[in-house]
């Protein structure tokens, strides 16, 4: 018999965790119950990561997956602004986004997380902004705090137990369809048969379950927005090198418009004296940075992603990205890397070349070999021309020893009409959070649950 709830989330990443959160610190009473494909905090462990063994290609894989979703459990950065992070002010006031992001702090800072914040210093701040804009970059300044992957477990393994005797969890359970009748949303079926009945469903699957809120979205005849795609690379130097801009940002937010296309390059998730790693989304390997909170390294990392609309007729942009990162698995059998040196001489990395290379690469599973035959012609310009542009405000980035890993991607859903409550065109069906393309980053994903959970609450 299918057992019935007030409230079903789909997905236990940071957007589900702070709906539920939300939810049973303002109706004690409330029924909740959270499904998540991934497995749970204690048991997210990488083989790859631990062993240093190849990867063994899990399913699910736990980068990415489980308590905690994908980016709350890499680097635990927490961006305290309105300007980058998602477009959750397109759905309600900015000042509205940005009360919700202070109180997403405070939560944080209530489970552990730390009071330091990076980006204080106006006056070294406007004096990057000023060289940066002199090299055609604009420096977007935020406050910012590291918790870092270590810590950012504890946190989550604190939110875990909070919620533990509150609200129903069950872990490694994929939802494979939502159940509507007449436009109103009645539960969801999970892959293996079981039906859960609610009066609300949250959708929140974060980056991995973006296409399969996609593919449901289409077969429920939701209209439907095509979100930019980011594909790049991971671009890794020393540590020092950039240690002027992350000593005083730590997070170096640079955009820049390519001078041949005119196509917007960012930098993104800067990992100061970090370790690049690999990701396992769906059998697909793709690259991401890390930092720590109690251990370094003597390199700094940070992608570089050319962001593309495209327009009708075309309506697959996750493919796209997907079918870009194949291409780099099937050439190295996984993650590829290469010396700008070597790129830019027209030739592959080889191990020989990477080993005499200054820069030791932290990801030492990554196959040495030559980009050029992964990314298309537009991607490739954009990208050394944003590495020229930085070189002008941290000389030596654009350096023949400057390691590119390839293919980072960031999975944004095609976003879903919303109210401002963040509900779909199916009466109590909310989409939140990177999996429904609103947002791209752990604290405006967390935000978007709260405006959720806020609305539900006025309804039951």
């Amino acid at each position: 018999m299918p057992i019935k709830y007030d409230v079903v989330i789909v997905g236990a990443g940071p957007a589900g965790i702070f709906t539920a959160l939300e939810l049973v610190n303002n109706a004690p009473g409330i029924s909740v119950l959270i499904l998540e494909k991934g497995k749970d905090i204690e048991d997210r462990k990488c083989p790859l990561k631990q062993y240093h063994i190849p990867c063994k290609q899990c399913k699910p894989c736990s980068i990415v997956n489980g308590w905690g979703g994908a980016g709350a459990f890499s680097d635990g950065k927490l961006t305290l602004t309105t300007e980058f992070g998602g477009w959750l002010d397109e759905y309600i006031d900015k000042s509205e986004v940005q009360e919700l992001i202070n109180y997403v702090d405070k939560v944080f800072v209530d489970f552990g997380g730390t009071e330091i914040v990076h980006g204080t210093d106006t006056k070294k701040i406007r004096k990057i902004q000023r060289q940066a804009a002199t090299a055609d970059l604009r420096l977007i300044p935020a406050l910012v705090k590291h918790l870092g992957t270590d810590k950012c477990w504890d946190i989550l393994k604190e939110m875990r137990d909070f919620l533990d005797n509150k609200v129903d969890i069950k872990m490694c359970t994929s939802v494979e369809t939502l159940i509507v009748e007449g436009q109103e949303i009645k539960g969801v079926v999970t892959r293996d048969g079981q039906k859960f009945l609610a009066d609300c469903v949250v959708v929140v699957p974060g980056r991995e379950g973006a296409e399969w809120f996609s593919r449901e979205a289409r077969r429920l005849s939701l209209d439907m927005a095509i979100n930019p795609v980011d594909i790049g690379v991971r671009v890794e130097v020393p540590a020092v090198v950039m240690e002027h801009l992350t000593d005083v940002v730590y997070e170096s937010k640079l955009i820049y418009y390519s001078r041949s296309f005119d196509d917007r390059v960012r930098t993104f998730c800067m990992s100061p004296y970090g370790e690049v790693v690999m990701e396992n989304n769906s059998g697909l390997m793709t690259v991401n940075g890390h930092s720590y909170a109690d251990r370094t390294t003597d390199n700094t990392n940070f992608a570089l992603l050319v962001s593309k609309t495209f327009t009708e007729p075309f309506r697959k942009p996750i493919s796209y990205g997907k079918y870009i990162a194949t291409l780099a698995n099937m050439l190295g059998g996984g993650v590829l890397v290469q010396r700008l040196g070597d790129l830019i001489s027209g030739r592959r990395s080889t191990p020989e070349r990477i080993k005499r290379g200054l820069v030791e690469p932290t990801l030492k599973e990554a196959t040495p070999g030559d980009l050029s035959l992964v990314f298309p012609y537009r991607y490739l310009v954009s990208i050394l021309e944003m590495l020229e542009a930085m070189d002008k405000l941290a000389p030596g980035v654009n350096s023949n020893h400057t390691l590119l890993y390839g293919v980072e991607v960031k999975f944004y859903s095609s976003r879903p009409t919303l109210s401002s409550s963040l509900e779909t065109q199916i009466k109590n069906l909310f989409a939140a959070g990177d999996g429904a393309g609103v947002t791209r980053g752990l604290v405006q994903a967390s935000a978007s649950g709260i405006i959720v959970a806020r609305e539900i609450l006025k309804r039951i």
